[in-house]
């Protein structure tokens, strides 16, 4: 499996329940997960997560998934059939592990060779199709039967290869980090509720890092090299800060204030982007009997899972592009190397999910970094909306697909002391409330990683607001509150 599927979350776009051992809906599912991020199959339940009445036998799932192979084609590979333990769906299993029988009026015991099955299957990187001709994929909780130009762009989607899975020239397992890979270890141990304590090197074949031969991939760099950019420089993030809301200035040179250039491996790279965009990010502060009242410029969730969507699903074989983040003063762009893949369109991004590297997408899962497979983009449109924004705009081309988050809501009238300031500078004014002053060399120890010369101009840049008043000179110079 490409990645974790909870059992307990119930039917959606990577579980499916059989009620029996029936053949064509074991195909349909099949070939629904085959074509899509794959999935597990759990023949035995009831669409609502109960034990079917009679259970399914072991040698029923072994013979019909013999007469389902001939439904499809090409095969469908499996990479497991297991027999579910007991409360391993949120209800109460027909069989119990001993083969004792739950004995409840709404399930009657079964025989103790019954029970529910889990067919694990993995994503496909070939197209496949029913004998009827129909080309499924797996849409939130049912499968939907794909149309003549959607089954063209899955088709071309799998045709490109599997880069992620590739191995890296030159690169050995020596190149990976063990820092990176215990922090990996734990995080997924806290995601899973279990530790792992088989042989780490499995592990990693396991998850896609090393390919069968031992060799580091693609996705095994990017994850846990300390700098995978050695091998793909174009995994960089480029983070550029407009004052205005075009690229050039009104003299027609460049209108940037600021230019980063982040390296890193992914989970490095996703927290210093947003490092860097959170120390940007305009605040609405409001003064009132010195508590403050803050109000972010962006939805934090929506910032993240736009990044972590361009990282998680960019092109990485466009080599000589990196991501890059925009910051201007009324939109936040985030822009992925690499159109849309397979059969998503701006129109049904919001129901549909395929994902272009589905080992960085369970890597980062692991990580913490995903909250739930699937879901984010309905969530970025729903904090957007509480926030009192415009939805996102998608911008899909063939070599490219970028994200804008506008900040263009109606403001309403605020009292005094109501300023726009970045998080430095709110840091430097609410430092001022508890202490009655600030000098440079305070607010270098309160913020730092950040040039002097950038703070002093936060400073300035608050004199020149009317919100402090500068007293002083040289190296006497401090910063109070305006009255």
């Amino acid at each position: 499996m490409t990645s974790p599927v909870p059992l307990e979350s119930g039917e959606g776009p990577r579980l499916a329940y059989v009620q029996a051992a029936d053949e064509n809906a074991i195909a349909e599912n099949l070939v629904a997960f085959a074509n899509t991020e794959g999935g597990i199959i759990v023949v035995g339940l009831q669409p609502d997560g109960r034990p079917a009445r009679n259970g399914i036998a072991g040698a029923d799932i072994d013979r019909v998934l013999k007469m389902a192979d001939e439904l499809y084609s090409p095969p469908v590979v499996i990479e497991s059939w297991d027999r579910l333990q007991p409360n391993a769906v949120g209800a109460e299993p027909a069989v119990q592990a001993n083969g004792n029988n739950g004995d409840t009026e709404e399930t009657p015991p079964a025989p103790r060779d019954h029970s529910a099955y889990a067919i694990t299957v993995p994503r496909s990187t070939e197209l496949h199709a029913l004998a009827d001709g129909r080309v499924l994929i797996r849409s939130g909780k049912n499968n939907r039967p794909l149309g003549g130009q959607e089954i063209l762009r899955l088709a071309s989607a799998k045709n490109t290869g599997d880069f992620e899975s590739e191995p890296v020239p030159g690169a050995t397992i020596d190149d990976f980090s063990r820092k990176m890979i215990d922090e990996f270890l734990e995080k997924r141990a806290e995601r899973s509720k279990r530790q792992y304590d088989g042989e780490i090197r499995r592990l990693l074949m396991e998850i896609g890092a090393l390919n069968a031969e031992g060799k580091p991939t693609v996705c095994g760099l990017l994850l846990f090299s300390e700098h995978p950019q050695r091998w793909l420089p174009q995994s960089g993030v480029v983070f550029v800060k407009f004052a205005g809301t075009t690229p050039r200035a009104e003299s027609g040179q460049a209108g940037y204030s600021r230019r980063e250039e982040l390296t890193g491996p992914l989970p490095r790279l996703v927290e210093s982007t947003w490092n860097l965009i959170w120390g940007e990010m305009a605040i609405s502060a409001v003064v009132k009997s010195l508590e403050r009242e803050e109000s972010f410029e962006y939805p934090q969730f929506a910032v993240r899972e736009a990044l972590v969507n361009a990282i998680c699903h960019r092109d990485y074989r466009l080599r000589g592009r990196r991501i890059e983040v925009r910051m201007y003063a009324d939109r936040l762009e985030v822009i992925s190397p690499g159109g849309l893949p397979g059969f998503i369109t701006v129109e049904n991004i919001k129901e549909e999910h395929f994902s272009r590297n589905p080992r960085l997408v369970a890597g980062l899962f692991h990580w913490g970094y995903i909250e739930e497979l699937g879901l984010g983009i309905d969530r970025m449109l729903e904090v957007m909306e509480q926030a009192g924004h415009s939805p996102p705009k998608f911008d899909a081309r063939p070599y490219s697909f970028a994200v804008a988050l506008h900040n263009e809501r109606s403001k309403p009238k605020l009292p005094e002391w109501s300023r726009d300031t970045n998080h430095r500078q709110a840091r430097a004014l609410q430092y001022i409330r508890e202490n009655g002053s600030i000098t440079n060399r305070e607010f270098r120890a309160l913020i730092q990683n950040v040039s002097a010369e950038t703070l002093r101009l936060d400073l300035a840049d608050l004199v020149s607001k009317g919100m402090l008043n500068r007293v002083g000179a040289k190296k006497g110079t401090y910063y109070v509150l305006k009255d």
